[in-house]
């Protein structure tokens, strides 16, 4: 036997070993792994942009969550999106019939009855009188919760204000 002969032999079989084979895979496997084209990224559609508005008791009460409407509730003057609530505050949550209503007084007594929410549409806002300290302690903790975590879409203004809607 030769020494080119027997060059030949090792060289053959040292390249074409099992593992030399599987060694060599994984490093194509790696190397296009590494190398092949990314998938475009896709950016999150974003809704439509919520513009600050004034909002009425008679504008606000068609944002309760029908249909394809959002869900809005006012909390001290302020006009909250709840939707990202929607299974609280939406149709049959456990808070809806605050949808589309002013909730400060429900809120700070801690009540869901209808008796909670402002009846004439077209009067006064609620001005909370009557509440007691504590009552208005828990209205500063649900409006500090809602500020945490919801948007602020608007203000609450009573009909006539020079300031509402016309």
């Amino acid at each position: 036997m030769t020494i080119t002969r027997l060059l030949r032999l090792v060289a053959r079989a040292s390249i074409a070993s099992p593992i030399n084979l599987v060694l060599f895979s994984l490093f194509v496997i790696v190397v296009y792994m590494h190398f092949r084209p990314k998938p475009p990224v896709t950016l999150p559609t974003d809704s439509a942009p919520v513009v600050f508005r004034t909002f009425t008791p008679t504008s606000l009460i068609e944002f309760n969550g029908q249909g394809d409407k959002p869900v809005y509730l006012a909390v001290r003057g302020k006009v909250f999106d709840v939707t990202p609530g929607r299974n609280f505050y939406g149709p049959g949550g456990p808070y809806e019939n605050f949808a589309g209503r002013d909730a400060s007084r429900g809120l700070a007594c801690q009540s869901f009855d209808d008796e909670m929410l402002t009846k004439d549409l077209k009067g006064p806002l609620d001005d909370l009188q009557g509440l007691d300290e504590e009552q208005l302690e828990n209205l500063g903790g649900w409006e500090e919760r809602f500020l945490e975590k919801y948007l602020v879409v608007g203000k609450l203004v009573a009909e006539g204000d020079p300031e509402a809607p016309k």
